[in-house]
C-alpha cells in the first residue's frame, strides 16, 4: 500500500507541474517573441527559433493538462461523453498547433530572411488542406476545448473549479486571439485558472474523497 501510495504521490506531483508548466511555457514564448521583436527584425534566427521551441514546448505540455482535466471530472454516463469530447477535440487542437509550430521553427531554420519566411509559408499554405488543418479551424480546437473542459468541471466538480474560471480561461483565450503581443497575459489568465484545479490534484493540498474516486472508476 506504502509503495502505490508513492507512486499515486508522484504522478499527482507531475500533473501539478505540468498544469503550470503549459501557460509558462506559453507566456515565456510571448515573452520572448516580444523581445526578439524590439531588439531584431525577429526573423530567422535565434530568437524566432527559441520563441517557438517555447510555443512547442508549451503545446506539448498541454497535452497532459487535457488528459489530467479529464481524469479529474469523475463522472459516467453522458457527462462522461461529454468531458471525453471536450478532452479529444482539445488533444486534437493541440496536435494541429505543434505541427503549426513545426513548420515555424523548420521554415525558421531554412529561411536566409523575412522575404525567404513569407515565401515558404506561403507555399506551405497553399497546400490543399493545411490552412484548415494546421491553421484555422482545427488549432481552434485547442481553445475550444480548453474552455469547454473548465466549462464542464466548473458544473460537475463545483469543489474543484470555481465559477471564475470558465471566464478566465475565455479572457485568456480572447486576449491571445486579439493580439499575440498578449500572449503573456492571456497565457497568466489560464495559468490561474489550471492553479484552482492544480490545488485538487493527488498531493496538492486538497484529497479527492474515495467514494468520489471509485464512482468515475
Amino acid at each position: 500500500m506504502t509503495t502505490i501510495r508513492m507512486a499515486t504521490e508522484r504522478r499527482g506531483t507531475t500533473a501539478r507541474t505540468v498544469f503550470l508548466a503549459g501557460p509558462a511555457l506559453m507566456a515565456g514564448y510571448g515573452v520572448v517573441r516580444l523581445i526578439g521583436r524590439a531588439v531584431s527584425d525577429y526573423g530567422p534566427g535565434g530568437w524566432w527559433t527559441s520563441a517557438h521551441l517555447l510555443f512547442l514546448a508549451g503545446v506539448l505540455v498541454f497535452v497532459p493538462v487535457f488528459l489530467g482535466l479529464r481524469r479529474t471530472a469523475v463522472v459516467r454516463g453522458g457527462k462522461r461523453v461529454a468531458v471525453d469530447v471536450a478532452a479529444w477535440a482539445g488533444l486534437l487542437g493541440a496536435a494541429a498547433v505543434a505541427v503549426q509550430a513545426v513548420i515555424d521553427l523548420a521554415v525558421g531554420f531554412v529561411a536566409e530572411d523575412k522575404q525567404a519566411m513569407s515565401d515558404m509559408f506561403g507555399k506551405v499554405q497553399d497546400v490543399p488542406g493545411v490552412m484548415p488543418l494546421v491553421y484555422t479551424v482545427v488549432p481552434m480546437l485547442f481553445w475550444f476545448g480548453l474552455l469547454a473542459l473548465f466549462t464542464l468541471l466548473a458544473f460537475f466538480r463545483r469543489d474543484l473549479v470555481r465559477a471564475w474560471a470558465p471566464p478566465l480561461v475565455l479572457a485568456g483565450t480572447v486576449l491571445m486571439a486579439m493580439s499575440l503581443d498578449l500572449l503573456p497575459v492571456g497565457a497568466l489568465c489560464i495559468g490561474v485558472a489550471l492553479l484552482s484545479v492544480r490545488r485538487g490534484l493527488p498531493g496538492g493540498g486538497e484529497r479527492m474523497r474515495p467514494s468520489v474516486m471509485s464512482h468515475g472508476r
